[in-house]
């Protein structure tokens, strides 16, 4: 069964860090635990009509957390998040 591209890319990872990354052509996004490489390839060029030049994909995993005020302990969320790197003077509008 074929992922529709809106499953695939969840959201950009709108950070400092992606912010200057995207200055040189890499766009960051979350994307579903179990979308591969290529999932993500054919999901970026139906949603943004421009074709990657590479894709690198990392899992982000749950880490434990204690709160300052409380002390409750508690885990953040896992997720995967993937680096998209375009060709020169391709650009993706995030706004």
């Amino acid at each position: 069964m074929k992922k529709l591209s809106s499953q695939i890319l969840m959201s950009p990872r709108i950070t400092e860090k992606g912010a200057y990354l995207s200055e040189s052509g890499v766009y960051v996004f979350n994307v579903a635990m179990v979308a591969n490489k290529s999932q993500i390839v054919d999901a970026i060029k139906e949603t943004f009509k421009v074709t990657p030049r590479k894709v690198t994909v990392v899992v982000m995993p749950r880490k434990q957390t204690q709160t300052r005020g409380t002390n409750r302990k508690g885990l953040t969320a896992a997720g995967k998040k993937a680096y998209v790197f375009l060709k020169k003077g391709d650009t993706i509008d995030l706004v």
